[in-house]
């Protein structure tokens, strides 16, 4: 436990090394304050990402009226353009039963001009007028003058209601014509305005569709930020645990230091006191753990298999650690002692293990991704070396492989405390 937070067995008695025990306890305790920092602002947007569903939801309901608006408009245009269609229909069948009329008509009144022609010739032969005259002086008796007067009075008469009814019948063919064809063109564009009210609201209705398509694919964006922000609360608030508990344990180691080391002063004045000494020696077995061997130094490599892709750019976005690959049950071991943080399945890790160390008074955090199984829980301590798993393929993974990464300070969604382990693990 004194070895997992720091050089284990380091001498507490001397002011120097009290002031490096006592900065190691103050740099946990600011890591601390940052976490807690870092919480909050997290919890800031996410509440921040709730306002905006919920926003968004109420643009999504005003959107939705106003499509179930248009929709009541166009059904509405479609059932007056069906009734003008039905009406223009009538009106042309009217049309084709007043051509019937109109023929009939424009027989009458061309018998009409022919029998006015025949008047107008017989006028034109006769002298017009002067012909009744004739007929009138021709009489042989009163009797017969008279007779003749009822005659052509007679005959004067029928010729002016001819006229008559010939100007009625032309009026009435115009007036039939000129109704129809009004009526026609009146309902052909009514027809054209609806039709082109219909286009309009299919338009404005298409373009709904697209604000409503955006609005929910926003919402869905913002229900996965929050998911989002809600594993990094989760894992800020193990985060802090941790550190909590790496400020317990460096006390504990500290008061263990001190303890031996008052001791071994002890043990020193002593044998300084009886002008004698004495020696002992121990040794002790560490765990046993699978390949790859615990190395010397702070760290030791996380997996066996080559090095398959480095810390840097890659396929367009940034790889924020170093991927291990290799074939077969392949063990994960701690690269340091250390707390763990949280044990779980992410989306995007797969099954991850999240760590942090405390290495000379400064906290880091390593995270190994994709594994196939994990063998420790959150809240864990563990020892440099100590299996945490198996390699594996899961979650947003493209084959078998360790995806470790290594942060000087506490993990963050943004990743900006990631560092290369190139050159700082043994790899």
């Amino acid at each position: 436990m004194a070895a997992m937070l720091g050089a284990g067995g380091l001498a507490i008695g001397t002011p120097a090394n009290q002031a490096f025990a006592e900065s190691k306890i103050n740099n946990l305790q600011k890591e601390q304050e940052k976490l807690q920092q870092e919480r909050s602002g997290v919890e800031t947007d996410i509440n921040k990402a709730g306002s905006e569903i919920e926003q968004l939801q109420k643009e999504q309901k005003d959107v939705q009226a106003e499509i179930k608006r248009l929709d009541l408009a166009i059904s509405d245009a479609q059932t007056k353009i069906t009734e003008k269609n039905e009406q223009i229909t009538k009106t042309k069948e009217e049309i084709v039963k007043l051509q019937e009329e109109i023929k009939v008509l424009k027989e009458r009144i061309e018998k009409r001009n022919e029998l006015l022609k025949d008047r107008a010739r017989s006028f034109q032969e006769t002298g017009g007028a002067v012909s009744y005259i004739d007929v009138l002086m021709g009489a042989q008796s009163f009797s017969d003058f008279i007779d003749r007067v009822g005659a052509v009075a007679t005959i004067m008469e029928a010729d002016q209601s001819i006229l008559e009814e010939h100007q009625a019948d032309k009026e009435l063919l115009e007036e039939k014509q000129n109704a129809v064809e009004e009526e026609l063109a009146s309902l052909e564009k009514m027809l054209a305005d609806l039709k082109q009210l219909q286009k309009e609201l299919n338009s404005q209705k298409g373009e709904k569709d697209k604000l409503m398509a955006s609005l929910e694919k926003k919402e869905e964006q913002k229900h996965a930020e929050i998911t989002d922000l809600e594993e990094q609360k989760e894992i800020l608030a193990a985060q802090t645990a941790a550190v909590q508990k790496a400020i317990k344990l460096e006390k504990q180691r500290q008061a263990e230091a001190a303890r031996k080391a008052a001791q071994a002063a002890a043990a020193a004045a002593a044998a300084k006191k009886n002008n004698s000494g004495s020696s002992s020696s121990s040794s002790g077995g560490g765990q046993q753990v699978s390949a790859p061997p615990v190395a010397g130094g702070a760290f030791t490599r996380p997996s066996a298999g080559r090095l398959s892709s480095g810390f840097g750019p890659r396929w367009g976005t940034f790889h924020y650690g170093i991927d291990l690959a290799a074939k077969g049950s392949v063990p994960v071991v701690a690269a340091a002692d250390g707390v763990v943080i949280r044990s779980y399945y992410s989306s995007s890790y797969g099954n991850a293990i999240f760590v942090a160390h405390s290495i000379d008074g400064v906290v880091y955090t390593t995270v190994y991704a994709h594994l196939s199984s994990r063998s420790v829980g959150s809240g864990a301590v563990v020892s440099k070396g100590q299996q945490l798993g198996y390699m594996g393929n899961t979650g947003q993974s493209y084959g078998q492989h360790l995806h470790f990464e290594l942060h000087r300070g506490e993990w963050n969604a943004s990743k900006s405390n990631a560092i290369n382990p190139v050159g700082i693990v043994p790899l």
